[in-house]
């Protein structure tokens, strides 16, 4: 009787519905083979039934330690034994050294989880990993976003939320949840490597710590919470900022979506604010458009060309080890991952697709029907249609009563970025130039009143 109530009461500790992903989700819970994620794993496996998840597994097998093949191997069988789906993704740290081992490898695992169709990925971190992290921003200088730590439910690029059911416990808990059921697991012997700061924290100072602060995990995990309220009210500001400034070029509001799908920030409502909110206007926007933070130095140098700069001055700003740029163009400023060379002699066939991938951009572009505008679904029928990029010397002519237009003017009277125009698609009906998608249409290739039609349109930038 008594160790039925220490399984029930270490399972209550564990996990409430609060933390749990909504009934009938698909989740997968990163498993690295670790007592944390396979205690993780082994509660959802419990919860399963209860709550009808579809559950799966990942483990991302970073190749750092010679021991990484045995690690998947043990993933493997536990998830075996559970009957739990299990995908082992292998991923090449080599390219990412720069940023540091740590640093890389987290970087590639979300890329990983991202890469995944689920509605919830699971990760084991803990109370002392929430520490650990907070210490570590702090050291770096980070501000309230980056002290705030990591929430319990949080956006993960693509279609799914990371969820971090474990936060709330020790890990002195976890490993007597793993005892209690005799769990086994694998130990990363870079665990004990204090070169990392991670492991020094943990191995150094926190004891210390714990020894005149007994409760210092419940307290600092308290102060991660109030920054991120602070976080919040910020990013509140922020929004009011970017909705109230009445100076923006054409009655743009401070954030709007191009032509080509992206987003910018009018440079005047930077230049409207104080350098305080100026600087929160612009972290928000960093931040909303999933780029890293840059540095205290890098951001101010970042506003202050942004806002000083000649209007004709072709502001590019990298950061992020140059894997990220804000560009200033016509009043606007673009936040984007530094561009990927691209086939300049890029022909792709359309034969009816919703929609085509476009490498140019990263971008996806939608076809979709219409009636009475967008191009003549019967006129498209006369030819083979590609989308093409520029090659110089286009045109075509925009109207009935127009003259023939270079799709130079078209593009920058359409404000396109110069960075992108290059990289714009052109619908090609044979080979006539009949869409310049988003901008133009060919006259002679519009859609008549009530006559199906098709727009070109960006799904994302």
């Amino acid at each position: 009787m008594a160790n039925s109530r220490k399984l029930n009461s270490v399972n209550s500790l564990l996990l409430s519905d609060a933390g749990l992903p909504p009934a009938g989700s698909a989740v997968l819970v990163g498993l690295s083979g670790g007592v944390d994620s396979v205690v993780l794993l082994h509660l959802f496996s419990e919860f399963a039934p209860r709550y009808s998840w579809q559950l799966a597994a990942i483990h991302v097998h970073h190749g750092i330690s010679a021991n990484a093949d045995r690690w998947a191997e043990f993933c493997t069988d536990l998830c075996a034994r559970l009957e739990i789906p299990l995908h082992v993704e292998r991923v090449d740290i080599a390219p990412l050294r720069a940023h540091g081992v740590e640093a890389a490898a987290r970087r590639l695992r979300y890329a990983a989880f991202t890469r995944q169709t689920c509605d919830y990925v699971a990760l084991a971190h803990h109370a002392d990993d929430q520490v650990e992290t907070l210490f570590l921003q702090l050291l770096r200088g980070a501000g309230v976003r980056g002290a705030s730590a990591m929430p319990l439910l949080s956006a993960c690029t693509g279609t799914h939320k990371v969820i971090r059911p474990l936060l709330h416990c020790t890990r002195d808990q976890i490993v007597e949840y793993a005892g209690t059921h005799d769990l086994h697991w694998i130990e990363d012997e870079s665990n004990a490597d204090e070169i990392y700061p991670r492991n020094f924290l943990r191995h150094q100072l926190l004891p210390k710590l714990a020894e005149k602060f007994p409760a210092y995990r419940e307290t600092l995990t308290r102060s991660a919470r109030h920054f991120a309220e602070a976080a919040e009210l910020l990013d509140d500001l922020a929004r009011l900022d970017a909705q109230n400034l009445s100076l923006l070029p054409c009655g743009e509001r401070a954030g709007e979506r191009g032509e080509g799908g992206e987003f910018y920030l009018a440079v005047s409502a930077l230049q409207a604010l104080n350098a305080a909110r100026a600087k929160n206007l612009l972290r928000y926007f960093l931040h909303e458009r999933g780029a890293p933070m840059p540095q205290v130095v890098q951001l101010d140098d970042m506003l202050q060309q942004l806002c000083t700069a000649r209007e004709d001055a072709a502001v590019c700003i990298r950061f992020a080890a140059e894997e990220w740029q804000v560009r200033r163009y016509q009043g606007r400023v673009y936040v984007l991952r530094a561009q990927r060379a691209f086939e300049r002699n890029l022909v792709l066939s359309w034969q009816g697709e919703d929609s085509l991938d476009w490498p140019a951009t990263g971008a996806r572009i939608a076809f979709e029907p219409t009636i009475g505008q967008g191009v003549s679904v019967a006129k498209l029928a006369r030819a083979a249609l590609t989308l093409r990029l520029r090659q110089g010397g286009e045109s075509l002519r925009p109207a009935a009563n127009a003259a023939n237009r270079t799709l130079k003017n078209l593009l920058q009277e359409r404000h396109i970025p110069p960075w992108q125009r290059e990289r714009w698609p052109l619908l090609y009906c044979g080979e006539t130039l009949v869409c310049v998608a988003g901008v133009a249409i060919a006259a002679d290739y519009q859609a008549c009143e009530n006559e199906p039609g098709i727009l070109l349109k960006w799904l994302n930038g």
